[in-house]
């Protein structure tokens, strides 16, 4: 084995300006990948304000770029910084640049955003494509409907970059599942490039105890989660509505708020709380494993860590998909509700009938677990991404055959 083999790196880029969804997948391949290898490393880039939150492998660490939050409207603002979005999108692009040229990876994994956050990380896939090193993107199985994705990937002018600058797409999901992008006009060459690996499983935390104790509830429950906590409000309102009117259902609930949701709503939701004696309701958790793994059922609103979880610990879920500002949760859940790998409650904004959430809830223990439906290749996502990887790494870095970018052809827009 060479030197370079024996000192191999791997830097991993998301853009994560907001909720916990390519962070904790990102987390998720580079513990695989430091598992799998013993003689490498993994540095992950990101702008999750709550990344130091988690806890890390040996061989896997972060740097963190300024955080940016997205507006309603649909511009992005600095998160904590007083200077204006120019200013912060220049220092991102700057410390993403000089930590690639730095810790000089022999393999770059950028999660979902090809060109990253208004072309952020376009310099540093230049500089390390001229280097010989091999570009990957990283897809979930769902970006968004073709209607919506389309159009907006032609204005980040996604489509050439995918021609000009990436080795290898890898999707983490199931073709029979999900085809993260149908409906786009992409040429063959990029289309041939396309892996699927499967869902990436989840494990339970090592060195974490697994039956602490709740203040309140106790085993068993139905585990409520939002994820990332900023959109979850009205799947928490909907559940406590049913819990305050059926006050006969037969399992408690956790309610696990998100640590994105807003500080007067997470007050109110803890407020309703305390007037029920089978539902708590706790802000966060690093380590929600634990709890998924404890749960009778859950009851989530179907984004990718949560599907994946739900596989993993092989749980019976009821999916409350959001529809805005994406369709991403509902198209997967849906599809996943057709094969009978989990239940979809779907709102409209409006009804949203206590009675009905009620019998959801009871309902729920009652459902057959996924392991009962048989998806050839399902939750491979982890060996996948290693075999992957490693071919890659073995193969080493080499002049890229990509042909050479137009001048400003793919710059920010």
């Amino acid at each position: 084995m060479s030197q370079a083999r024996r000192d191999a790196r791997v830097l991993i880029y998301s853009h994560d300006s907001f909720g916990l969804g390519h962070l904790r997948r990102c987390r998720t391949i580079a513990h695989a990948l430091v598992e799998h290898d013993k003689d490498l490393s993994v540095l992950i880039l990101t702008g999750s304000p709550i990344i130091g939150s988690f806890d890390f492998r040996a061989r896997v660490d972060f740097v963190r770029v300024p955080g940016v939050i997205k507006m309603r409207n649909g511009a992005y603002t600095s998160l904590s910084l007083l200077i204006d979005i120019e200013e912060t999108l220049a220092l991102r692009a700057s410390i993403i640049r000089h930590t690639a040229e730095i810790f000089d990876p022999d393999l770059f994994i950028v999660d979902k955003e090809p060109l990253g956050l208004r072309g952020e990380a376009l310099e540093t896939l230049e500089m390390l494509r001229e280097r010989g090193t091999p570009l990957i993107l990283g897809l979930r199985d769902v970006m968004d409907e073709p209607a919506l994705l389309a159009p907006e990937w032609e204005r980040k002018r996604v489509v050439p970059a995918l021609s000009e600058l990436y080795d290898d797409i890898w999707v983490y999901g199931l073709p029979q599942i999900c085809d993260p992008l149908m409906g786009i006009d992409v040429p063959w060459s990029v289309r041939r490039r396309m892996t699927y690996t499967g869902y990436l499983p989840r494990s339970l935390p090592s060195g974490v105890p697994h039956n602490a104790p709740l203040q309140k509830i106790s085993d068993p429950f139905i585990l409520v989660t939002t994820g990332g906590g900023g959109d979850g409000e009205s799947m928490i309102d909907w559940v406590l509505h049913a819990y305050e009117q059926d006050r006969a259902l037969p399992y408690p609930a956790l309610l696990v708020l998100g640590p994105f949701m807003q500080s007067e709503r997470q007050a109110e939701f803890i407020g309703r709380t305390a007037q029920l004696p089978n539902v708590e309701a706790i802000t966060f958790d690093a380590q929600l494993e634990n709890l998924m793994d404890r749960a009778i059922g859950v009851v989530g609103m179907g984004g990718y860590n949560t599907f994946c979880e739900i596989l993993s610990f092989d749980k019976r879920a009821l999916i409350v998909p959001r529809t805005r500002p994406r369709m991403e949760q509902y198209i997967r859940a849906s599809r996943a509700a057709e094969l009978g790998l989990i239940q979809m409650l779907a709102e409209d904004g409006s009804n949203r009938d206590a009675r009905t959430m009620a019998t959801a809830l009871r309902n729920l223990p009652q459902q057959r677990p996924p392991s009962e439906v048989v998806v050839p290749g399902l939750l491979d996502g982890r060996e996948n991404v290693n075999r992957l990887a490693h071919q890659w790494l073995a193969r080493g870095r080499q002049p890229s055959i990509r042909s050479a970018t137009a001048p400003g052809r793919l710059r920010r827009n």
